[in-house]
């Protein structure tokens, strides 16, 4: 019989398990490459004069990976550069969501054993966005469903997006330990107010009609309407952007609803101070339902994200796209240094007890030389276009 000493049946089982953590991480991270060989994650077609591209990953609400995005890059490049390409489409299939937003858990994993995804991945994603902002066709995203994150970025930086009643619009970064990254920084500041500031601080989510008054969408169009503009979008001959807008126009629901979301309400004026500790002390001195409602939602978020998307927001009102995108590049590296990303996708993906642990755990425990090193130039490694 072969005898086992207690201290090293302890160390054996520790090593088998560090090594069965090793190998379910890498495989998580084989899976978001190697994604798109089994089922194509997204589609790339030419239908008229239309190229269409669809995010096609349902069953996981269409989240965005590495491979998709180097699918979609070159496409959308080679139709802005054909004469027989007027328009480009996007949109998502299955009917639940846009796209919901990057495969973050497998970024996760990357960036906790230093692989090279944990970089490509946004490093690779922004310059897509960037493709699209400056994309010369007009270029109309669908965004029917859940669109957050990932999807913000495949949507919002084009010249038209359609929302419909079904669509859901959000940036939750600040509960994983993120920021409102996918040029975030450069949209959300340009909406009217304080909005964005309000919605990257707190995630909060718009819905159907008020994705357009906030001025995410440009166009709000009913559910049933879409696979009918679909079909004259593609039909059209030689369109301009002009000529889009009118159709688009055309299909807008002009029926009036009751607000669920008053965008003037005065309670955002509450989100114009200083600094994220002013904002809270905003709020808890207002003591509305609407104002004590957000106070408990900042307390969950991770301090470190805050002040980090509230200096983003800041510094994004006044730079361009790329200028923004290159800004947030080295704030997604300084996320995948710290602790925060993990603990939070740990908390709200992984583990679901939506009880982070945050260092700091504070607001006045997060040193502003803390914050102004997220910001600090890469070097060699800084994105560039």
């Amino acid at each position: 019989m072969l005898c086992v000493h207690p201290v090293e049946l302890i160390m054996l089982t520790t090593t088998v398990s560090s090594r069965l953590r090793s190998v379910c991480r890498l495989q998580r991270i084989q899976g978001h490459m190697m994604s798109s060989q089994v089922e194509p994650g997204v589609l790339l077609e030419k239908v008229g004069s239309a190229g269409v591209i669809t995010i096609n990953r349902p069953k996981v609400l269409n989240a965005l990976n590495l491979p998709m995005i180097r699918q979609i890059y070159p496409q959308l490049k080679k139709w802005e550069n054909d004469n027989e390409t007027d328009i480009v489409i996007v949109r998502g299939a299955g009917g639940k969501a846009f796209c919901a937003g990057g495969d973050i858990r497998a970024v996760t994993e990357a960036g906790k054993v230093g692989d090279p995804l944990a970089e490509d991945f946004f490093r690779e994603e922004y310059i897509l966005n960037n493709a699209i902002g400056t994309c010369r066709k007009p270029y109309i995203a669908l965004i029917e469903g859940i669109t957050m994150g990932g999807g913000v970025g495949l949507s919002v930086h084009g010249r038209f997006r359609v929302a419909t009643e079904k669509t859901l619009f959000a940036m939750p970064e600040t509960a994983i330990g993120l920021f409102p990254d996918v040029g975030g920084g450069h949209f959300l500041p340009r909406l009217r107010g304080k909005l964005g500031l309000f919605l990257a601080l707190t995630g909060f989510r718009l819905k159907g009609r008020d994705v357009q008054r906030a001025g995410v969408a440009t166009h709000f169009v009913e559910s049933k309407k879409i696979p009918e503009l679909e079909k004259e979008l593609v039909e059209m001959k030689s369109p301009s952007a002009a000529d889009v807008s009118r159709v688009l126009d055309s299909y807008q629901s002009q029926h009036c609803e009751n607000m669920n979301l008053c965008l003037s309400f005065p309670p955002f004026r509450l989100f114009s101070s200083s600094s994220v500790e002013g904002i809270v002390q905003n709020l808890k001195a207002d003591g509305s339902e609407f104002a004590n409602k957000q106070a408990e939602t900042l307390s969950r978020m991770s301090p470190t994200s805050l002040k980090i998307t509230y200096k983003q927001l800041k510094a994004g009102a006044t730079m361009s796209l790329q200028d923004v995108l290159v800004m947030e590049y080295r704030l997604s590296q300084a996320c995948m240094r710290g602790c925060d990303f993990y603990e939070g996708v740990r908390a709200v993906l992984v583990d679901k007890d939506q009880n982070p642990k945050w260092k700091p755990s504070t607001l006045e425990e997060v040193s502003e030389q803390a914050v102004e090193q997220c910001f600090s130039s890469l070097g060699d490694k800084d994105l560039t276009f």
